[in-house]
């Protein structure tokens, strides 16, 4: 198998205004949909599209919300055999309100998400051992995710972690983690410093760099990503476009860094084929429903090579 994703599926509950209503006030809104989610799905199924081989480790409810993710993973190609249903918890569901900007507040209830145990992920062990890359987030179990990274390593599995939600994490975790990817206010919070520019998301970086983790790429928005390790840092700028919705827009960036990292490209090219597929979810309602395909990928990378050479 090609990639393993271990990590969330949730149902979103998406509510679109013109902003966010304050505490107290009740707001029309101009829009609702229940869109298949969590940041473990989304990772996956971003890759899935592009062409990779991905397995997926989770965990949902009996019900109706479980029944429909499962379908989706299947539909999508997705190995669906590891993940489980809990007998006695709801799937997770996350509440979004994107406003007029496209922004999004979002609020996760896990539910069956945090069931998943070290005992659990340590029975799926051969399944990791299997994989080319792992790929992780923090919806999960933080226990389970620590002990999903020990058995990446001892099998000399690489891991991309994604830290959302963004929470402190102990450095015997970071220790095992090849590439961590966090944005801006997720590399503050992991590092313990305010970060407001790029230079910041450097230091930021270097603090990581110094827990044990081998690469730290930091999602700018718009601004593109920046990659930093120990042989310098790399600033691998964006693709401006209008942003509809950036629901899905990181977990679309993972999901296309596992699949380059994968086919055996370099992390800069990586990346930048990485912020390609971010530039389009943004374009697009929804999380799942964003996430682009291969062909629109490199249609969308040929206007711009196109455009670039035109204003040579």
């Amino acid at each position: 198998m090609s990639i393993v994703v271990i990590g969330s599926l949730n149902m979103d509950m998406v509510v679109r205004a013109e902003r966010a209503p304050e505490a107290g006030e009740t707001l029309f809104g101009q829009g609702f949909a229940l869109s298949p989610g969590g940041k473990g799905a989304n990772q996956a199924v971003a890759a899935a599209r592009l062409g990779a081989d991905v397995t997926m480790i989770g965990r949902v409810g009996k019900d109706a919300f479980g029944n429909g993710l499962l379908e989706i993973m299947q539909q999508e190609q997705i190995h669906t055999e590891y993940i489980s249903r809990s007998e006695s918890q709801a799937t997770g569901v996350a509440s979004i309100v994107v406003d007029g900007a496209g922004e999004n507040r979002i609020i996760v209830v896990p539910g069956a998400n945090v069931e998943m145990t070290p005992e659990d992920i340590e029975a799926l062990a051969f399944v990791i051992a299997q994989a080319r890359i792992v790929v992780m987030q923090l919806e999960t179990d933080l226990a389970m995710c620590g002990a999903a990274a020990a058995i990446a390593s001892r099998h000399g599995i690489p891991v991309i972690l994604n830290p959302a939600p963004a929470r402190p994490l102990s450095d015997e975790l970071l220790r095992h983690v090849t590439y961590v990817t966090p944005n801006e206010t997720e590399a503050g919070i992991l590092a313990g410093i305010t970060v407001e520019s790029i230079d910041d998301a450097e230091r930021a970086a270097r603090i990581l760099l110094q827990k044990g983790v081998q690469h730290i790429i930091v999602t700018l928005g718009s601004k593109g990503a920046l990659i930093v390790n120990a042989a310098g840092s790399l600033h691998v700028p964006g693709f401006p476009v209008h942003a509809v919705d950036t629901v899905a827009a990181g977990d679309s960036f993972n999901g296309a860094l596992a699949w380059q990292l994968t086919r055996g490209k370099t992390l800069d090219e990586s990346v930048r084929f990485a912020n390609a597929v971010g530039a389009l979810a943004v374009g697009k309602a929804g999380a799942i429903s964003s996430l682009p395909r291969l062909g629109e990928v490199e249609q969308f990378l040929q206007q711009v090579a196109d455009a670039e050479r035109g204003e040579q």
